[in-house]
C-alpha cells in the first residue's frame, strides 16, 4: 500500500487487515519487559518474590526472542506497526536478522546475570529495584535493537540510560557516585549530539522511519547535509560505545556498581551503541560511510590499542576488564570501517561474541574476589590451589579474550584481519594483532599473579554455588561451542551482513506494496 499523498487521504492509511500473529513477535519481548518490570515495581517489599518472578521472566524472554530470531531466520524482516497506521506515519518495529541475533544474544546474557544477582544482590539491593530496573533495561536494550524508528532509538536509548543510573548507584557507595556522574555526563552528551542529529536527519528527509530514510538517501545526497548527520552520529555513537578518544568513562565507571551490574553493563550497553552505528553508518548512510572509512579505522586502531595498554598497566581487574572492553569495541570499529560483507559480518560476529565473552569475564572477575578476597592483583594468589576447575573455567575465558583458538574470539579476528588485508589496510590489520598479542600478556600476567603465585595468607576453600557457578558455566559453554563450531553463527552473521548492505528485505517488509513513497 502507498502511503497518503494529502491529508484526506490519511484515514486509508489506517490499516483495515488484521495483523499476522506472527508480527507480534516484533513487539513481544519489549512489551514482556515493561509489564514485567511494572509488576515487580508493586512488589518492592517482597523482595524474595521478586527474584523468583524476574529469573522465569528473564528465561520468558530468552524463549521469545528466540522464537522471533528463528520467524525471521526463516522468513525474512518481519514489521508490527503502532497504531495500526502504515510507514511513515507509524512508528514501526521492524526487526532483521541483525537485530534479532542481538535481541537474543542480550537475553542469555541478562538471564546469566540474573541468576548471578541470586547470590550477588542482596535484599537491600531488591529493595531499592534492582530487578524492576534490570527488566527496564532489557526494555531499552531490546527496543534499541527491534525498533525501525530512528527517533524511538533514542528514546529506548534513554529508558536503558535512566534504568542504568539507578544500577550503577545501587548502594549508594562513595565510588558509586562518582562513577555515576563520569557515566551520565559523557553519555548525557552523547544523547544530546544523538537527538540533534535526530532533528537535522528529520528537516532533510522528513520521516524518521529508517526503510524510508535508505530508500530516499541516494536521492538527497546532493542537497542533504548527509556526512554532518553521519559526523554527528559517528561522534555520539562512538561516546556511547567507549571509543578512542572518548572511551576514559567507562574503565572510570564500570568498576563501581556490584559485580553483576558492571557484567551487565560490559556485556549489553556498549554494544547497543556499535548497533546503532552499524545500522545507521551501514544501512542508512552507506556512502558517507565509505567517506569516513578512513576516520573510523584510525579510532578503531587507537581504540584496540589504547585499550590493550590500558588493560596491561591495570591493578584493578574490574578496570582491567573494562579496558579490555574497549579493545573489542576498537575490533568492531574496525568492522565498520571496513565495509563489505566480510567488515560487516566480523563486526556482528564479534559483537556476539563479545556479549556473552564480557558478561562471563565480569562474573568470573566477582568468583575470582569471593575466592581470593578482592579485586586487586597485588594482593591476590593461589587460586589454582584452591580450585582447579574454576582456573580451568578461567582459562578459557581469558584464552577467548586474547582472540586464541579455538575459542569464540579467534574466528571474528580472522575476518576482520582478512577483510583488511584484502582492501590494502595492512596496518589495521596489524593493530587487531598487536591488540590481541598485548591484551594476551595482560591476561597472562593476571593469570600468574592471581591463579599461579602462592597466597600470601592461607585461603579458606570455597566451593562452587549453583547460583554463580551454573551461569558462568553456561555463559563458557557458549564461548566454547562458538568457537568449535562457528559455522552456523559465522553464516547467520554473514547473512545479518548482507541484508545491512543490502536491504531491500528490510523495505518490503516495511512497504510491502509498492514501496517508499
Amino acid at each position: 500500500m502507498a502511503a497518503p499523498t494529502s491529508t484526506a487521504d490519511l484515514s486509508a492509511a489506517l490499516i483495515t487487515t488484521p495483523v499476522p500473529i506472527g508480527h507480534w513477535l516484533a513487539i513481544l519481548p519489549v512489551a514482556h519487559c515493561i509489564t514485567l518490570g511494572a509488576v515487580l515495581l508493586m512488589l518492592r517489599a517482597y523482595p524474595r518474590l521478586q527474584a523468583w518472578l524476574a529469573i522465569p521472566g528473564l528465561a520468558a524472554l530468552a524463549l521469545i526472542d528466540a522464537a522471533l530470531l528463528a520467524k525471521v531466520a526463516a522468513e525474512g524482516p518481519l514489521t508490527m506497526v503502532m497504531g495500526r497506521w502504515l510507514p511513515p506515519f507509524g512508528i514501526a518495529f521492524t526487526v532483521d536478522l541483525f537485530g534479532a541475533l542481538m535481541a537474543f544474544t542480550a537475553a542469555l546474557a541478562a538471564l546469566a546475570g540474573g541468576i548471578y544477582a541470586l547470590a550477588d544482590i542482596g535484599e537491600s539491593g531488591r529493595r531499592y529495584g534492582f530487578f524492576p530496573l534490570l527488566m527496564l533495561l532489557m526494555a531499552g536494550v531490546t527496543g534499541a535493537f527491534l525498533t525501525g524508528d530512528v527517533f524511538n532509538l533514542y528514546v529506548w536509548f534513554e529508558v536503558l540510560l535512566i534504568s542504568s543510573f539507578g544500577l550503577i548507584i545501587l548502594g549508594s557507595e562513595r565510588q558509586q557516585i562518582d562513577g555515576a556522574l563520569k557515566y551520565a555526563v559523557l553519555n548525557l552528551i552523547a544523547t544530546t549530539l544523538f537527538l540533534i542529529g535526530v532533528g537535522i536527519l528529520y528537516a532533510a528527509f522528513g520521516t524518521l522511519n529508517m526503510a524510508d530514510i535508505a530508500a530516499k538517501a541516494a536521492e538527497l545526497r546532493g542537497t542533504a547535509p548527509l556526512m554532518t548527520l553521519a559526523s554527528l552520529f559517528l561522534l555520539a555513537f562512538g561516546m556511547k560505545a567507549a571509543a578512542f578518544p572518548v572511551n576514559f568513562w567507562l574503565p572510570a565507571a564500570y568498576h563501581t556498581p556490584r559485580i553483576t551490574v558492571s557484567a551487565l553493563f560490559a556485556g549489553l550497553l556498549t554494544k547497543v551503541g556499535i548497533y546503532a552505528l552499524i545500522r545507521v553508518m551501514v544501512m542508512l548512510l552507506p556512502m558517507e560511510r565509505q567517506e569516513l572509512s578512513l576516520v573510523i579505522a584510525l579510532a578503531a586502531a587507537a581504540t584496540i590499542v589504547v585499550g590493550a595498554l590500558g588493560a596491561l598497566a591495570e591493578n584493578d581487574i574490574r578496570r582491567l576488564f573494562g579496558y579490555v572492553v574497549i579493545s573489542g569495541i576498537g575490533n568492531m570499529l574496525a568492522g565498520v570501517a571496513l565495509g563489505g560483507l566480510g567488515g560487516i559480518s566480523g563486526a556482528v560476529f564479534y559483537a556476539l561474541h563479545s556479549m556473552v565473552l564480557m558478561t562471563a569475564l565480569y562474573l568470573a572477575a566477582g568468583e575470582i574476589a569471593r575466592r581470593g578476597g578482592g579485586f586487586s592483583l597485588s594482593a591476590l594468589g593461589g587460586l589454582y590451589r584452591q580450585s582447579g576447575g574454576f582456573t580451568a573455567l578461567s582459562l578459557v575465558l581469558f584464552l577467548a579474550a586474547c582472540g586464541l583458538p579455538p575459542f569464540s574470539g579467534f574466528w571474528p579476528k580472522v575476518i576482520l584481519v582478512k577483510a583488511s588485508l584484502d582492501l590494502g589496510a595492512w596496518w589495521l590489520a596489524a593493530s587487531i594483532l598487536v591488540g590481541g598479542f598485548l591484551t594476551t600478556i595482560a591476561f597472562g600476567r593476571l593469570f600468574l599473579l592471581a591463579y599461579w603465585r602462592p597466597a600470601a595468607i592461607a585461603l579458606t576453600p570455597s566451593g562452587p554455588r549453583w547460583r554463580t557457578g551454573l551461569p558462568l558455566a553456561a555463559l563458557t559453554a557458549l564461548v566454547v561451542g562458538f568457537g568449535i563450531l562457528p559455522e552456523q553463527l559465522l553464516a547467520l552473521s554473514q547473512s545479518a551482513a548482507a541484508g545491512l548492505a543490502d536491504p531491500q528485505a528490510y523495505l518490503h517488509s516495511v512497504f510491502p506494496e509498492g514501496g517508499a513513497p
